[in-house]
């Protein structure tokens, strides 16, 4: 354990869980969408519906999206300061199922782009992100990820991983989801260190490529 996981994060308040972890749900859905973000749709689940206003959620989640992190003095002016950069957003409450109280998903667009991503914030400004455009992933932002769509294929992940090791990093965690044998599928990577911009611009060359993202880590320590 460590003296992080003792004294929790620094944040501006009220709630490690509600504020720090929704700020770092933010912050992964501006980094998976790769743009400034213009517009979101933010679905809240559960106990982030019934008491996130009232524990700073909603402007935390909104920070996150503007880049800011948790301990961003702006954090309490989120909205206004969304408003100044041009990024419209709406709120509505969603069952997500079978998911962690504490979960957000976020609809985003910006820069001809979008991404949806599902999020749980975990405790202690922890984050677990849990879906993504659809598929079932699994990732903390506790270390920066490598996370693409591309088509299935035999030995991709294989390739991948060769890649990662030739680059001189090492795999943490890996999970897969696929939608089908040869169809749709998406690979997330917790890293010890990012990948190099060569590495990524290599296997954005490969045919069976959609899209990449480097994800940089969002905890602290």
């Amino acid at each position: 354990m460590s003296l992080l996981d003792m004294i929790g994060p620094v944040m501006i308040g009220p709630s490690s869980s509600h504020t720090a972890g929704a700020c770092r749900i933010g912050l992964i859905a501006r980094h998976l969408l790769g743009h400034r973000p213009e517009s979101a749709v933010i679905g809240l689940h559960a106990s982030f519906a019934k008491t996130g206003r009232g524990h700073g959620t909603h402007l935390a989640l909104v920070a996150g999206l503007l880049g800011f992190a948790p301990d961003d003095p702006r954090l309490p002016r989120a909205f206004e300061e969304a408003q100044a950069a041009g990024l419209a957003f709406t709120f509505e409450d969603v069952d997500l199922g079978d998911v962690h109280p504490n979960t957000a998903r976020l609809r985003v667009t910006g820069g001809g782009g979008s991404a949806d991503v599902t999020a749980s914030s975990t405790g202690g400004g922890a984050i677990e992100v849990v879906r993504v455009d659809g598929f079932r992933v699994q990732f903390t932002g506790a270390s920066p990820t490598l996370l693409t769509r591309y088509t299935d294929a035999i030995g991709i992940i294989a390739r991948v991983a060769s890649l990662i090791a030739s680059d001189g990093v090492n795999i943490a965690t890996l999970n897969c989801t696929r939608e089908k044998r040869g169809g749709a599928a998406m690979l997330s990577i917790e890293l010890d260190a990012p990948l190099s911009d060569e590495a990524v611009r290599m296997l954005s060359r490969w045919p069976e490529m959609a899209w990449i993202r480097m994800l940089p880590k969002v905890m602290d320590g």
